[in-house]
């Protein structure tokens, strides 16, 4: 496979968990710290490929507040917005796209009413339904949480996913809440596991170092979730795509000479 060709397949997007008018990071989902204005961060990071606005306590109080948000962003920010939190409606999902977003992510309304990622897919078209999943390990695998990880519901996270793809999502974002917040490294086993999915795969929680996004990769994610890396200025936007981009090509070179290309980690 050539390299412009792989690397037209990767996705960079940068998360930002708001509550209330804060940017807000927690570490696996609990302990919410404010990092600063959400608006600021968005500009600078707009060089990633998408931004992702997540309302954390949205579901909790009934409504997403991201609209204004998402309006003021697109104004000066050119990259694809994905908006969720909060989402139980058509009438939701169209306040946010004409705010300016480009796809919604619905997690809890999703879980309660399926057909709700139907009726979305339906009116606005697969590419326009992310179905986000807050999976915990349990002894089992892994369960779907709602409500920012607040609540189980004894659904296996997996077998949701394909469900979800079968009702019409064309995108599965999926956290793992052991990991989230950590910069300890992916799931890679939960990521793993869907990757017969047949639709983009965003691995979201635990983001930390070149090599994990390159594990995330081999296990199957098609783009990657990054929020504390970037807040915290581990990592930049630029650097992850410099990497990104030697990786690729030192692996063209070698595949070219027959080689195997070994990791710059």
């Amino acid at each position: 496979m050539e390299t412009s060709f792989v690397m037209s397949l990767f996705r960079l997007i940068a998360r930002l968990d708001i509550k209330g008018p804060n940017l807000i990071k927690p570490i696996r989902m609990e302990g919410l710290r404010v990092v600063g204005d959400p608006n600021e961060y968005a500009l600078k990071y707009q060089d990633a490929d998408e931004l992702l606005f997540i309302d954390v306590v949205a579901s909790l109080y009934g409504r997403n507040n991201l609209a204004e948000l998402v309006e003021r962003t697109t104004e000066g920010v050119f990259i694809p917005v994905t908006v969720g939190g909060g989402i139980r409606s058509l009438e939701d999902c169209r306040r946010l796209f004409n705010s300016g977003a480009d796809k919604v992510a619905v997690n809890t309304a999703a879980i309660r009413s399926p057909h709700l990622i139907s009726q979305i897919a339906n009116r606005y078209g697969s590419q326009a339904v992310v179905v986000s999943i807050e999976a915990k390990r349990v002894p089992s695998g892994w369960e779907a949480y709602t409500d920012n990880g607040r609540e189980r519901t004894g659904r296996d996270a997996v077998e949701w996913a394909h469900e979800a793809v079968r009702l019409g999502a064309g995108e599965i974002l999926i956290t793992s809440i052991d990991q989230e917040g950590t910069m300890a490294g992916f799931d890679l086993e939960l990521i793993s596991s869907l990757r017969d999915l047949p639709c983009p795969i965003v691995a979201s929680g635990g983001m930390g170092s070149f090599r994990h996004l390159e594990e995330a990769l081999k296990s199957g994610a098609d783009a990657i979730a990054c929020a504390s890396v970037l807040h915290y200025n581990k990592l930049t936007i630029g650097e992850i795509r410099e990497y990104i981009e030697k990786q690729f090509s030192d692996q063209g070179r070698s595949q070219a000479r027959g080689e195997e290309a070994r990791p710059q980690c």
